[in-house]
């Protein structure tokens, strides 16, 4: 039996929850500003659940931008039947990313359209919307509690969502409590069940304040297919600056 008190306390403890999960958050955001641009070197192996395998060298050249989301540059280098793709995302705050993919083969540039974006990218187990920026203004958060993951000290986080063409109901994520780094997210699909995991792992720190883990690997649950990415060269302030992250000059990438 639920008294009137007891259904008075139900929102609050929610209102807090959220008031915490958006704290946890913004101070997750804080942590990794100021950066300013990265050069990575990357491979990226798929692998389905036969155990047959695949892997492609690629780059990916980002460049943090002032009140809105990041730029990115995914430049495939091997093999040769990928050779020469190339994807750019301009992330956004409040507005849906635009995302172009330019394909070799076809010697075009294709526009990803928002209701797209939960579709596999390149084949991976990683959709288009997972690549881009981490923006506070792209979800809904609340803080689930605390738990204890490879052992270290974690926050739980819920993240809904702010677009309606997400694949995603939600996200759970498990955040560090010393850096504020994701550990795990869990992603859940548009019937609510789990879709797929991606585990951060072996992080190192780059400019004496910013991680980043240089394997990642998104498994999912459904299917069985994993896709690794493994970061073997990180540099920052290479220079980058917005005409490196331009739609026309997609075709000629080097």
């Amino acid at each position: 039996m639920i008294t009137a008190l007891g259904m008075a306390i139900i929102p609050a403890v929610c209102h807090a929850g959220n008031e915490q999960g958006l704290e946890i958050a913004k101070e997750r955001k804080l942590r990794d500003t100021g950066w300013g641009d990265s050069v990575a070197e990357m491979t990226m192996l798929l692998s389905n659940a036969q155990g047959e395998s695949s892997t492609r060298k690629m780059r990916i050249k980002t460049l943090e931008v002032a009140d809105d989301g990041d730029k990115g540059l995914t430049i495939f280098d091997q093999p040769r039947d990928v050779q020469g793709t190339a994807f750019l995302n301009f992330a956004h705050t409040t507005k849906p990313d635009d995302q172009w993919l330019y394909l070799p083969a076809l010697k075009r540039v294709k526009r990803i359209a928002s209701r797209n974006k939960s579709g596999p990218f390149m084949g991976s187990e990683f959709a288009y919307e997972d690549l881009s920026s981490f923006e506070l203004e792209k979800y809904d958060f609340t803080y689930l509690g605390d738990e204890t993951m490879q052992d270290q000290a974690v926050f739980k986080v819920q993240q809904i969502p702010t677009d309606e063409y997400s694949g995603y109901t939600k996200q759970l994520v498990w955040l560090d409590k010393d850096h504020y780094r994701p550990l795990k997210v869990e992603f859940y699909d548009r019937k609510d069940s789990l879709l797929k995991t991606l585990t951060f792992n072996d992080y190192k720190q780059y400019l004496g304040k910013y991680w980043r883990a240089h394997k990642m690997t998104m498994n999912n649950s459904q299917t069985g297919k994993t896709t690794v990415l493994t970061t073997h060269e990180l540099t920052f302030n290479n220079g980058l600056d917005e005409s490196d992250f331009n739609k026309s000059s997609l075709k000629r990438v080097k």
